[in-house]
């Protein structure tokens, strides 16, 4: 009896965390463990889009283009290449994440549109 209330009624066999089996009868492998585990923790970082504030500027580049830029969202908070695609949807044009500047950055001055976009998200802008 290696288990504190093995042979009672209390004694209930521990569950994997993925499969939900028995881990007596658990047919996940480590890497499957290790990817829910990483899963799992990206998930708790994540805050919902109401708690959190977006700013969006244009800015002026070389060649007197324009880019308009969304600052404040987290990479670590958010799933930024998935906002980036909606947002590139919803303005039909191209752009590209920045994640370790933690802003988004699409080609054009469509901030009327982004702002509409991530308030309909549910986002504050």
């Amino acid at each position: 009896m290696t288990r504190l209330f093995a042979g009672t009624p209390f004694d209930i066999p521990p569950d994997c965390d993925d499969c939900g089996k028995p881990e007596s009868q658990c047919v996940c492998t480590a890497a499957d463990k290790a990817a829910a585990e990483a899963r799992r923790k990206r998930d708790a970082a994540r805050l919902p889009p109401d708690q959190q504030t977006a700013r969006v500027s244009v800015q002026k580049r070389k060649g007197n283009r324009r880019a308009t830029v969304i600052e404040g969202l987290t990479a670590e908070a958010n799933d930024l290449p998935e906002l980036l695609t909606k947002l590139q949807a919803a303005c039909g044009t191209g752009g590209t994440v920045k994640a370790k500047q933690d802003l988004i950055e699409l080609q054009g001055d469509h901030a009327a549109q982004v702002k509409t976009t991530l308030q309909q998200l549910g986002y504050r802008t």
